[in-house]
């Protein structure tokens, strides 16, 4: 990509869009082209339509999207099918009526069927019954898959797509009824730090594994992809590695500096047992994950301090 193109970053506020702006702007890319939900909502077509035929976006990183946890996603199903479908189906199209170079679509793991061998290979999407918790979004993003793959075939555009794994890192979202269970843990800590809390409560019995990756490594690699993989294979982003719960939740409390003890509340419920990325496609195009969760989650609790009041 030349250093003056003129890039679309569809979401750029929400954690995965500031943090694909964050990189572009450290590589030297500056002719950003940044519009809020309320400045263009992208669920509106005539209003897509007219931002493309009026800005003329050579690429375009999608990652705008409605998201949220478990009880987000139980409580607004139709909400998240319907704003994602009209998001990515107006991104894509308007994409390819104004002749955009390369699109770089951005999906998730849940995509992938609820009981999938582990770890879960690009090719294991649409064999099996999905989650039923998140069925409408991971609907709606399989659906943002097959859109790419559909005009690359009929009208030769560059569309592709690219699924991070469990996410975190600054902008993230650390209420604790919505939010995941990183983010919750690190201000679950935090806020028994601050009130020298004997205990903190941990859900489920600690045993369930789970893969993270610093948003920041996913801009690094969504960049990395837009350089570098062309075609209609999916890749998965992630770092390949997994940690139990009651890990996670060890690592949480010595970053934050919790003299307290763990209590895993056993009657509720774990979750899927394993879930992780097969990342060797990614690993075969040249990228590797460079932060390592220690780290990264000291630097995200860092963040957490410095733009939230409870201190």
């Amino acid at each position: 990509m030349d250093k003056n193109a003129r890039i679309f970053v569809a979401g750029h506020r929400g954690l995965v869009g500031s943090a694909i702006v964050r990189r572009l702007q450290a590589e030297g890319y500056d002719n950003l082209l940044l519009r809020t939900s309320n400045e263009l909502d992208l669920r509106d077509q005539a209003a897509v339509v007219s931002f493309f035929e009026q800005e003329r976006p050579e690429y375009v990183f999608l990652a705008a999207a409605k998201v949220g946890g478990i009880v987000a996603n139980n409580s607004y199903p139709a909400d998240f099918i319907y704003d994602n479908l009209m998001i990515e189906a107006n991104v894509i199209h308007s994409a390819w009526r104004s002749g955009v170079t390369k699109l770089l679509f951005l999906g998730s793991t849940c995509i992938y069927p609820k009981l999938a061998p582990q770890p879960i290979r690009e090719e294991y999407l649409l064999t099996g019954p999905l989650e039923p918790t998140n069925e409408p979004y991971a609907v709606a993003k399989i659906a943002g898959i097959t859109m790419c793959r559909s005009y690359n075939r009929q009208f030769g555009t560059r569309f592709i797509s690219a699924m991070p794994t469990n996410l975190y890192g600054p902008g993230d979202n650390f209420d604790l009824q919505n939010s995941h269970v990183l983010p919750a843990l690190i201000r679950k800590f935090h806020e028994a730090k601050i009130a020298a809390a004997p205990t903190v409560t941990i859900w489920g019995t600690g045993s369930p594994y789970r893969e993270f990756v610093h948003v920041d490594d996913v801009a690094d690699a969504s960049l990395f992809l837009m350089r570098n993989h062309e075609g209609n294979d999916i890749v998965n982003i992630g770092s390949g590695e997994e940690i139990t719960i009651r890990d996670l939740a060890l690592l949480v409390k010595k970053a934050i500096g919790f003299e307290g003890e763990l209590v895993f509340d056993t009657s509720k419920p774990d979750g899927t047992p394993r879930k992780l990325s097969d990342v060797s496609r990614l690993h075969s195009l040249g990228w590797r994950h460079r932060i390592g969760l220690e780290e990264g989650v000291r630097a995200t609790y860092g963040w957490y301090m410095d733009n939230n009041m409870s201190r």
